[in-house]
C-alpha cells in the first residue's frame, strides 16, 4: 500500500477531508477536444465557487475544478489562437484558473524564452498563472527556478504550479503555490511513497496526477491522495501511449468516469 518515506520510521496520520479539487493538466487543443473544453464550464457551473466580496464574479480556483492548463502548441504559439481564445475565456468566467503551459525542459530552456511565452499567455489569454512543466527536482537547479518563479510573480501575481512529477528537493516548496509530487500510472501510484517533509505543508500545496485508474479503484485512488496529503488531483482511466512519450496523451481527453470523479471530489471519500 501507499506509505510515507521516513528516515526514522513512523507513520503519517490521514489529512482529513480531501477539501480537494481537480487540476486538469492539459486537454488537447479545443479543435481536437471540443467536448472536454465545453465540459469544464459545465462542471464548474454545477459546483459554483463563492463569489468575490462585493461582486465581480467567482473567486478563481475555489470550486471543484481548481485550474486547467492551456497548451496551445507546446506553449502559447506564435500568435493568438482563434479557437483557444474563446475556450479559455469561457472557462475563466466560471472561476476556473487558466494556467499557461511553460516547458522548463528540466532546466534547459533559456530564461528569456520562458518569459516571452509567459507574456504571450498573459496578453493573449489572460492567464491566471503558469504550469511549469518538466520542472527540475534537484537542488542545483533551485536558484534558477526560484529566479523564474519570482519574475513570473512580478509579471502576473498568478498561481504557480511546479510540474515535477516526483518529489523534488524540499526548497522548491518555498517558490510555488503547488508542487506536482506524483504524475504517473495507477500501477505505480498504488505502491507509491510520500516524502516525509511534505507533512510540514497543508494538502492544498500538493497535486497528484494519475492515469490508468480503473473505475473500480477510483475510491481507492482518492483515499491514497487523501492519505498522502494531496489537495488537488486528476484521475483518469486513459492510458499513456507507449512508454517513452510521457503521460501527456493520457490527459488529452476526459476520463470515462468524469461525472463520478467530480461528484466524489465534492464530498471526499471516507477511510
Amino acid at each position: 500500500m501507499s506509505h510515507l518515506t521516513t528516515s526514522a520510521g513512523g507513520t503519517r496520520a490521514p489529512t482529513g477531508a480531501l477539501g480537494a479539487g481537480i487540476g486538469v493538466p492539459g486537454f488537447a487543443h479545443p479543435l481536437l477536444a471540443p467536448t472536454e473544453w465545453a465540459e469544464l464550464p459545465r462542471c464548474a457551473a454545477g459546483f459554483l465557487p463563492p463569489a468575490r466580496p462585493g461582486g465581480g464574479g467567482p473567486v478563481p480556483g475555489a470550486g471543484a475544478v481548481h485550474w486547467a492548463v492551456l497548451n496551445v502548441s507546446n506553449g502559447p504559439g506564435a500568435r493568438p489562437d482563434p479557437h483557444c481564445l474563446p475556450a479559455a475565456a469561457r472557462v475563466r468566467e466560471t472561476g476556473v484558473r487558466i494556467l499557461g503551459h511553460l516547458d522548463l525542459g528540466r532546466g534547459t530552456r533559456p530564461f528569456g524564452e520562458l518569459l516571452t511565452d509567459a507574456r504571450r499567455y498573459l496578453e493573449w489569454y489572460r492567464a491566471d498563472g503558469f504550469w511549469l512543466d518538466r520542472c527540475p527536482t534537484d537542488r542545483t537547479q533551485l536558484p534558477a527556478t526560484r529566479r523564474l518563479a519570482t519574475t513570473l510573480r512580478a509579471l502576473s501575481g498568478g498561481h504557480l504550479v511546479f510540474g515535477h512529477g516526483s518529489h523534488p528537493y524540499p526548497g522548491y516548496a518555498e517558490s510555488a503555490d503547488q508542487l506536482v509530487t506524483f504524475a504517473g500510472s495507477w500501477d505505480d501510484y498504488r505502491w507509491s511513497q510520500v516524502a516525509e517533509w511534505t507533512a510540514d505543508y497543508p494538502p492544498e500545496r500538493f497535486c497528484h496526477l494519475v492515469h490508468g485508474v480503473p473505475r473500480s479503484h477510483l475510491d481507492e485512488a482518492l483515499r491514497i491522495a487523501r492519505w498522502q496529503g494531496a489537495g488537488t488531483v486528476y484521475l483518469t482511466d486513459r492510458r499513456a501511449a507507449g512508454t517513452a512519450g510521457g503521460a501527456g496523451d493520457a490527459w488529452a481527453s476526459l476520463p470515462g468516469y468524469w461525472d463520478d470523479f467530480v461528484s466524489r471530489i465534492g464530498t471526499g471519500v471516507s477511510e
